[in-house]
């Protein structure tokens, strides 16, 4: 998938009461950020940074969501132990993950292994892409999601 491009619909598992289908975000923009694993520090500081600026994406009119292979049940105790304001979809079977090619080799104390490369996406309320940032920092990333939003 590449910048410009309208992105694959497609429905996942997600916190809260219903299920995430794209088609239901038609007039919204989106950001999507894909991250390893709920409960690890980098994870939380970025769903941290996402939720303390919630308030300037929703003025955007924008809507926010986190990705990772982690169950629904995970995803729900993660939430609320950090009081996220967004949902949280579950993709254990990578499905969302592969339309959006963040699944990449990374490497951990010399072992080899396939995981998600933290990335965020940037849906226009056409359900065009108009940004991407793959390989992201947690620290300021969230101000250059908003800055591409102004």
């Amino acid at each position: 998938m590449k910048v410009g491009s309208k992105v694959k619909s497609f429905k996942a598992e997600m916190t809260g009461k219903a299920d995430f289908n794209l088609a239901d975000y038609k007039g919204k923009r989106i950001v999507i950020y894909f991250y390893p694993r709920d409960n690890t520090p980098g994870c939380t500081s970025e769903g941290e940074d996402f939720r303390d600026n919630y308030k300037l994406f929703k003025k955007m009119k924008t809507e926010i969501f986190g990705v990772s292979k982690d169950s629904l049940k995970s995803h729900e105790s993660f939430k609320e132990k950090f009081k996220f304001p967004f949902e949280l979809i579950s993709d254990p079977d990578e499905k969302v993950c592969k339309i959006f090619d963040v699944i990449k080799e990374k490497s951990m104390y010399g072992k080899k292994y396939m995981g998600i490369e933290r990335s965020t996406f940037l849906i226009d309320s056409n359900g065009k892409l108009i940004e991407e940032w793959r390989k992201v920092k947690v620290k300021g990333h969230v101000e250059e999601v908003l800055s591409a939003l102004d």
